[in-house]
């Protein structure tokens, strides 16, 4: 029986999570973090915001893609679940100006199964992509683990240093030379674990835990529209990658000095 969300305070997150074992359960203990729910199924937002609220977070909701952008502007959640069919302006469109305005952790929501979807939400910088159907519990856990590297959860040393590349993970910056670049938090990721042991080589399945912990059960090949990404911004070349490798029919590794 599905029953709407409680109105009673947001629990702390520590609570929420209690006995799971995961290192990272009170990560939220100090702050709420406030999430923005867009879809236009009344049921299942009702279920999703419920589930969040219950795991301590909170959760405001628009189901059209204008209405979205509004809240957005208004709230600027710390994160948001966009499902890609809404009236009013596509999830897509919706997803680009979310990227225009910031880095804010995007989870897609949809019912496409497309290969073609998928790949055209990542790369506008989508953070992690569930289909429907799917447990609520499930999207808690993505959004518990997109939030812990958006916070900077990466396992990594404070600085690294690779040619011209300054990655400090305290901060969750990159330079290159002088220029600050930017990064989405799955590209942050995936950039200080690779440069954090150059040579070693990961499969997909292994960059997709080391940027979105292991809780992530989603669809290997998203890895390489994300290492795409990140090349556009790192190489010098990015047709010509000298830094990210391809390792064929493995995965990929950071170049050795």
């Amino acid at each position: 029986m599905i029953r709407k969300a409680s109105a009673r305070p947001p629990r702390r997150e520590s609570e929420a999570a209690a006995g799971n074992g995961s290192p990272h359960s009170n990560i939220m203990d100090h702050m709420t973090a406030r999430i923005l729910i867009v879809d236009d199924e009344p049921q299942l937002v009702r279920v999703i915001r419920s589930y969040l609220e219950k795991a301590g977070f909170q959760a405001a909701t628009a189901s059209r893609g204008d209405e979205a952008l509004q809240a957005f502007r208004a709230s600027r959640p710390d994160l948001v679940i966009l499902d890609l069919n809404l009236p009013g302006m596509d999830g897509l469109d919706v997803a680009r100006e979310i990227r225009r305005l910031g880095q804010t952790p995007i989870i897609m929501l949809t019912a496409r199964v497309e290969e073609t979807d998928r790949l055209v939400g990542l790369e506008l910088g989508a953070d992690d992509y569930v289909t429907k159907p799917f447990s609520p519990r499930e999207v808690v856990a993505r959004v518990r683990a997109v939030l812990r590297r958006a916070q900077g959860g990466a396992a990594a040393p404070e600085m690294i240093r690779t040619a011209d590349l300054e990655i400090d993970v305290v901060r969750h910056t990159v330079r290159r030379g002088d220029q600050l670049l930017d990064l989405t938090p799955t590209e942050f990721s995936l950039l200080a674990g690779l440069a954090g042991q150059p040579g070693r080589v990961f499969n997909r399945m292994q960059l997709l835990e080391l940027a979105q912990g292991s809780a992530f059960e989603g669809y290997e090949r998203t890895i390489d529209v994300h290492i795409k990404n990140l090349r556009a911004k790192i190489e010098p070349d990015p047709k010509n990658p000298a830094r990210i490798l391809t390792v064929f029919g493995i995965g990929y590794k950071f170049a050795e000095e």
